[in-house]
C-alpha cells in the first residue's frame, strides 16, 4: 500500500471514530480535551461535531491553520506531560472525551509516551467518559471498545471509563 493510501485510510478511520464518539458522548456531560493540536484538522472537526462542548487543546507548539487556533482560554501551551498534570482547575471538571493524537511513529518513543500519558488520561476522564487514542494506553479503569467496521485493528484505540 502506498503512503498516500495509508494516509487516506488513517484519516478516514480517524473521522469515522470521532463521529462515533460524538454520538456516544451525548449522554456524558463535560469538556473535551484535544491532546496534540498539530495542524488543527481533528480539532476543527471536533468543534464542528461537538459544537455544544467546551474544548481544551494541549500542545507545545502552534503550527496549525490560523482558522484552527483555539481562543486563549482554551489553548494550553507547553509540554503535555506537564500541562495535563496540572490542568484541573483550568478545565473545571474531568473530561467527557479525550482525543490523544500524540504518536511519533517510533515504537520506543510511543511506549514512553503511553507510560506517562495513561495515568494522566485516567485522572482527567470522568466515569462513563471516552478516550480515543492513536497510542495503546494502559487504562485499568476502562474497557477497550470495538471499533466500527473497516478500521484496521491497532490503528486506533477506543476506551470507555468504568462508570
Amino acid at each position: 500500500m502506498s503512503r498516500l493510501d495509508s494516509f487516506i485510510r488513517r484519516l478516514t478511520a480517524q473521522k469515522t471514530l470521532l463521529e462515533d464518539v460524538a454520538e456516544r458522548v451525548k449522554s456524558v456531560e463535560g469538556p473535551v480535551l484535544e491532546l496534540g493540536l498539530g495542524n488543527g484538522r481533528t480539532y476543527d472537526h471536533i468543534r464542528e461535531i461537538l459544537d455544544d462542548r467546551e474544548i481544551f487543546v494541549f500542545d507545545r507548539d502552534l503550527a496549525c491553520h490560523p482558522s484552527c487556533i483555539p481562543d486563549g482560554d482554551h489553548m494550553i501551551f507547553g509540554e503535555i506531560r506537564d500541562t495535563l498534570a496540572f490542568c484541573g482547575p483550568r478545565i473545571g471538571e474531568p473530561a467527557a472525551f479525550i482525543h490523544c493524537d500524540l504518536g511519533s511513529g517510533d515504537p520506543t518513543t510511543d511506549l514512553a509516551t503511553s507510560s506517562w500519558l495513561s495515568p494522566l488520561v485516567d485522572q482527567h476522564t470522568k466515569p462513563g467518559g471516552y478516550v480515543l487514542s492513536g497510542l495503546a494506553l494502559d487504562l485499568g479503569n476502562f474497557d477497550e471498545l470495538p471499533k466500527p467496521e473497516g478500521i484496521r485493528p491497532g490503528r486506533y484505540h477506543l476506551y470507555k471509563k468504568h462508570g
